[in-house]
């Protein structure tokens, strides 16, 4: 210890430094000590050596939190802002990685690539979790889970089926053969930037094919397999990852988990680009300016119906819409009308019906089940639209079944009271009003009950009414 001596010695202050040092020790007997300045410097050091490794410790002790968002349905512009949201925030708020769960059938090809741009050149690591049990990243979502930098999938998952669909089914076969080439090379170069097997994700483009969470671990397909999120972080803890602005080790396990909340707006949108709710909602909007139209001013059908198709036109820009069905559909709509105004027997209505139905199943045109209208909404729009233009065309057959209730013919038929003797002509009363009437037959009284026969200008032609019992 060259600051402490144990044995008298005689003072020597030096600098004003050196008595500041000698105020800073602490000594169990009275010493007399020389302080000389290095001395000073040398435990000034120590002290600071010793802070600087206890500082790591500290840090160590609580590490940075793990951001989350899930990514559930078909990936569409509202996901590309829910994904890009996902991550500024994760950066700014200093979070150590960025958790996507990840559960679609696919979707637009010009969102999938934005998105896996984003992740390619985000600053955060961003870790792909295909999950929970029962999910699937297929189409799109093997481009995006091919772009995290670490991609994992739940037990009973599945990935692949990335072979691009033409929307609207109008691409010949040199477009197509365009189109999944530049796919193919695309996820060559994510697979290849990721260090993943590339030959097989350019098998899920050109050959469609899929596998299960255990053979995508065999092929190097991805990285891990975890039964959840926290053996998820558990798992990836210590993992280095390479960033733009260079390397960062992962320090995951036992970190706080901060989900991002996805707002009303994107919840609300998210729920529109599904294929059954914008069905339903193109057919409510057809309605509701059907009814508009037929009924001018009564405002509520043409507000609700124009709502409803500017929402079901946004969702078609990311689904992929076969307009030879929408065409079915509207001409099915056509014959419905048609049925009200002209008489056919019901021939129109079950054309009608049927154009719809065909319709609603052409109506997106691709092989993958979450990009169809299910039949437990196609039967019950069709049937309730049909069976709504049915109920106006019986209720219209119905009112012209029925006698005339106003004007000159209304009258005929009614019964009215004399009120001025009929002797043949005088006046009668009909439903509170005074009219001038000609009697057929005896002459009347007042008070007594005539029929309606016949009405003659304003003059009513009226027989002596008969009542049961054959009294009048």
């Amino acid at each position: 210890m060259a600051l402490v001596t144990m044995k008298p010695v005689r003072v020597c202050l030096g600098p004003p430094a050196g008595r500041t040092g000698l105020m800073a020790l602490v000594t169990t007997k009275p010493v007399r000590v020389c302080l000389r300045p290095p001395a000073v410097r040398t435990g000034l050091m120590a002290l600071v050596t010793t802070i600087a490794m206890l500082v790591p410790a500290a840090v160590r002790a609580a590490p940075a939190p793990v951001a989350t968002i899930e990514i559930e349905g078909v990936i569409s512009p509202v996901t590309l802002r829910l994904v890009g949201l996902a991550i500024d925030r994760a950066q700014a708020e200093r979070a150590q990685a960025l958790v996507i769960l990840l559960d679609t059938p696919g979707g637009l090809e010009r969102s999938m690539r934005a998105i896996v741009q984003r992740m390619l050149n985000a600053e955060v690591p961003v870790v792909v979790f295909v999950a929970p049990t029962g999910a699937r990243a297929a189409s799109a979502g093997v481009f995006i889970t091919m772009a995290g930098h670490v991609a994992a999938m739940a037990p009973a998952t599945n990935i692949g089926a990335a072979s691009p669909v033409s929307i609207g089914g109008g691409n010949d076969k040199t477009m197509m053969k365009k189109v999944e080439n530049d796919a193919a090379a695309f996820i060559r170069t994510v697979a290849i930037e990721r260090g993943r097997n590339a030959d097989w994700a350019e098998k899920a483009v050109r050959q469609a094919v899929a596998v299960t969470e255990r053979e995508a671990l065999k092929l190097n397909v991805i990285d891990l397999i975890a039964d959840s999120l926290p053996d998820l972080l558990g798992k990836i803890d210590g993992r280095t990852i390479k960033l733009p602005k260079g390397t960062v080790t992962l320090a995951t396990k036992g970190a706080p988990v901060r989900p991002i909340e996805i707002g009303f707006r994107d919840r609300f949108l998210n729920v529109i680009t599904d294929p059954n709710v914008a069905y339903v909602l193109m057919m409510l909007g057809m309605l509701g300016l059907f009814f508009e139209l037929s009924n001018p001013g009564v405002i509520l059908p043409g507000i609700i119906g124009g709502i409803s198709l500017i929402l079901a036109f946004f969702a078609f820009q990311s689904l992929p819409i076969n307009y030879a069905g929408l065409l079915l559909i509207l001409f099915g709509i056509v014959l419905l009308v048609a049925e009200i105004k002209i008489v056919s027997h019901g021939v129109l209505a079950i054309g009608g019906m049927i154009s719809m139905a065909l319709g609603s199943l052409m109506l997106f045109d691709s092989p993958e089940v979450g990009f169809r209208v299910s039949w437990w909404v196609i039967a019950p729009t069709v049937g309730a639209t049909a069976g709504l233009f049915l109920f106006v065309v019986a209720a219209g057959v119905r009112a012209l079944g029925r006698p005339t209730a106003t004007g000159a013919e209304g009258l005929v038929g009614k019964t009215a009271t004399v009120r001025e003797r009929l002797a043949p002509e005088g006046q009668v009363m009909v439903s509170g009003e005074i009219w001038r009437a000609v009697a057929q037959g005896e002459p009347l009284e007042p008070g007594a009950q005539v029929r309606i026969v016949s009405v003659d200008g304003l003059t009513l032609k009226v027989a002596k009414a008969e009542v049961k019992g054959g009294r009048t």
